[in-house]
């Protein structure tokens, strides 16, 4: 048992790192600049912001009327029971208006991006 030799036991966490000794190539610098992704990604990011705090605006606007709208209108006689108009205003309109905003925001993100396609960056060997 004990004359065996037992070989040494690694942990290998990643590629084998070049010796001292050996240089690895680095690549030539090429002549030409690479693309500037960077301002057409920020380009699209801030469209889609923009459209997106503009939705949330929308809605918060629209629908934040509501309660002030029910406030604001008169129903005579209605004492215990709520009128079939506050039931249409809260149940039916705003519906038609969440399917228009989301439609709005789903087209301009679609342009956002169709109209700012950048090129791939290139792989060079």
């Amino acid at each position: 048992m004990g004359a065996e030799s037992v070989p040494r036991r690694e942990v290998v966490t990643g590629r084998p790192r070049p010796s001292d000794r050996t240089t690895v190539p680095r690549p030539a610098p090429s002549p030409e600049p690479p693309p500037r992704v960077d301002d057409t990604v920020r380009k699209v990011m801030r469209q889609q912001l923009r459209a997106g705090l503009i939705a949330t605006a929308l809605l918060a606007a629209l629908l934040g009327l509501l309660p002030v709208l029910l406030r604001v209108l008169p129903f005579p006689g209605t004492a215990s029971r709520v009128p079939p108009a506050v039931w249409l205003l809260l149940g039916v309109a705003p519906y038609p208006v969440l399917l228009a905003i989301g439609a709005w925001y789903v087209r301009r993100a679609e342009r956002n991006e169709a109209g700012s396609t950048a090129p791939a960056p290139v792989e060079r060997p």
